[in-house]
């Protein structure tokens, strides 16, 4: 079943409509490459977009939103394109997704926790693995994402013992870039909870995580920050600007200081991941350009 890329009401709006522009001569792509051997699950597929000349790139490993339900890594491929056109490569992935009744009742079967993380640390062992086949230095390797997708991207980086189970060492990644996220589970369960449609702390935050306090601990990048040692560029929309500050306060309160914040306070959900992905000209695409081209190269 191919799901649409619907973010959750009331905290995170939706993204709209979207035309993806056609493949450009000027970046080379390689779409639906399983990461997962066998491959019982089609979701479990990247797409690769590539610089067209040159070689031993950065790659950014971006987790597109949706939910951690709607996911669809071909709705990122604009963003990619934009990135790659930059000398940037860039792995689009696409994860398992989880049940979404509360969008629509067919929505009914599907993964939870830990399931579409276990998925990303898969995905970086296979990008670590195939780096020198396909031209990306695996020695340069970025992780970021957009709405649930910068979640994931502040968990794997946060939470050691996804990648440490896939035989790599979080140390391999030179930079975390989560935007416009989640990152304290029972926090958003809460908020949630005392919405105008608490329903949706059951049949979305639960659907998706479990209904147990330990379940929301495991699965928040806040609960994880003694472990900070990456570089991060945290960057958020107006809409997700209370889930953003609370993660930097928590950061705060540690002694990490390699970390830049930047919210897009004119810009709402749906709008910066629109300005990332369409804008000629992008002052927070060139933010995170300037981010990882700062720390390539840097143990």
């Amino acid at each position: 079943m191919i799901r649409c890329f619907i973010l959750p009401v009331l905290i995170l709006i939706a993204i709209g409509a979207y035309s993806q522009s056609p493949a450009s001569a000027d970046v080379k792509q390689v779409k639906d490459i399983a990461y997962v051997i066998p491959d019982d699950d089609t979701l479990q597929t990247l797409n690769l977009v590539l610089p067209e000349a040159g070689h031993d790139f950065p790659l950014l490993i971006w987790i597109g939103g949706g939910a951690w339900s709607y996911g669809n890594k071909n709705i990122e491929m604009d963003l990619a394109r934009q990135f790659a056109r930059k000398g940037v490569a860039v792995a689009s992935v696409g994860t398992r997704l989880s049940p979404a009744t509360w969008r629509d009742s067919s929505y009914n079967t599907g993964v939870k926790h830990p399931a579409h993380a276990q998925d990303v640390a898969a995905a970086v062992k296979w990008l670590y693995d195939h780096a020198g086949q396909y031209g990306f230095d695996r020695n340069n390797l970025f992780v970021g994402g957009y709405s649930s997708g910068g979640h994931l991207a502040a968990l794997i980086g946060l939470d050691s013992s996804y990648l440490t189970k896939e035989g790599l060492s979080p140390r391999l990644l030179k930079g975390i870039i989560p935007i416009s996220g989640t990152y304290d589970i029972a926090n958003y369960h809460e908020v949630l909870l005392n919405s105008d449609r608490p329903e949706l702390a059951e049949l979305h935050v639960e659907a998706v995580f479990g209904s147990e306090e330990e379940d929301f601990i495991r699965a928040s990048p806040v609960h994880y920050l003694t472990h900070l040692s990456i570089p991060m560029l945290l960057m958020s929309d107006n809409n997700m600007y209370n889930y953003a500050k609370r993660f930097e306060e928590k950061i705060r309160e540690t002694e990490f200081r390699e970390m830049q914040v930047v919210y897009a306070y004119n810009l709402s959900h749906g709008a910066l991941w629109r300005d990332l992905s369409f804008a000629d000209e992008s002052i927070y695409r060139s933010l995170i350009l300037d981010f990882i081209a700062k720390h390539v190269g840097q143990s």
